[in-house]
């Protein structure tokens, strides 16, 4: 039933950026430089004028956002059993998902292919382990536990061969990729954009949550396609094993997220379901542009391509 729903015209959200892809090219570059460490500095002054300007570019975007996704929440149920039922069948109903892209990467993709493909990925990439730890911040306690037992597994449980950030950073090295925010596609930025205005942002507490349980359901069956492709390809064990890993290991955090998380939230205010919704909802409609995108580029480049749009 949401298959077909797709976020439309994501561009005139403010004077300062009349289209999408300024405002999410100035946003990603905002975001690099915000999260980065630092150490203290005269310019701070000016620094925080800019991120008063662009605070408020950030909160249209997910206002708008909100609104579009609206109408799609309006009727989810607030009883916990019910929606994570809900919640649940977003894997097989929701915006993006089964996707032909995944198959024809899996199957028929060319190394050069998959390569621009990771590349669009891994610049897009927001850091899942870091919006999990801004997330959690004042949560109550089972949740908050939950959300660290999920950070626990990306860091590796301690081991710095184990944690997920470097491995994926492996990968990127392994590939010979290298991704920039100038040659990537806005929908891939947006979708970073987004999870990182959530998770940076209190007001939208649980709309990260939706936002980041959504990605630990959905996730699986794409990640093992990229696992089965670059197999065929001939890549080497160690620039599969993120891939790999979250095959499996994402399935076993969505199940601990729903149930640790999510049902103890709603089950505490219910009216937080609509919230989660909303996260969960804007994120899938995110992935969906991507791949929309990415197969638009694909044919538009790399011809021939025998891929069933």
């Amino acid at each position: 039933m949401l298959a077909g729903q797709r976020l439309a015209a994501m561009g005139k959200f403010t004077p300062e950026f009349p289209d999408a892809e300024a405002l999410h090219v100035g946003l990603a570059r905002w975001n690099r430089r915000r999260l980065a460490v630092q150490t203290p500095h005269g310019d701070w002054p000016s620094q925080l004028l800019e991120d008063q300007r662009m605070l408020r570019l950030e909160g249209a975007f997910v206002e708008a956002f909100r609104t579009h996704v609206a109408e799609l929440v309006s009727g989810v149920p607030s009883n916990p059993e019910r929606f994570i039922a809900w919640f649940e069948d977003l894997k097989m109903s929701g915006p993006g998902q089964w996707d032909p892209l995944f198959d024809w990467l899996a199957t028929t993709a060319t190394l050069e292919q998959m390569k621009w493909f990771l590349n669009q990925e891994a610049a897009g990439e927001a850091g899942f382990e870091d919006l999990v730890a801004l997330t959690q911040v004042k949560l109550p306690a089972r949740a908050k536990l939950e959300l660290a037992r999920n950070y626990w597994d990306e860091m590796g449980r301690g081991s710095p061969g184990g944690m997920h950030g470097p491995m994926l950073e492996r990968t990127v090295a392994g590939l010979d990729l290298h991704p920039t925010i100038e040659g990537t596609l806005w929908q891939s930025l947006c979708l970073a954009n987004l999870m990182t205005a959530l998770a940076t942002t209190r007001r939208y507490t649980y709309q990260s949550i939706g936002a980041l349980g959504v990605v630990e359901l959905t996730a699986p069956t794409r990640v093992s396609s990229l696992d089965a492709g670059l197999k065929r390809l001939g890549c080497a064990p160690e620039q599969r094993k993120y891939f790999a890993l979250h095959a499996h290991l994402d399935v076993e955090h969505s199940i601990a997220w729903n149930a640790e998380a999510l049902i103890p939230l709603v089950e505490e205010a219910p009216a937080r379901a609509k919230f989660i919704a909303e996260g969960a909802l804007m994120r899938l409609i995110c992935g969906e542009q991507c791949f929309t995108a990415y197969s638009a580029a694909l044919l538009a480049h790399h011809h021939p391509l025998v891929y069933a749009a």
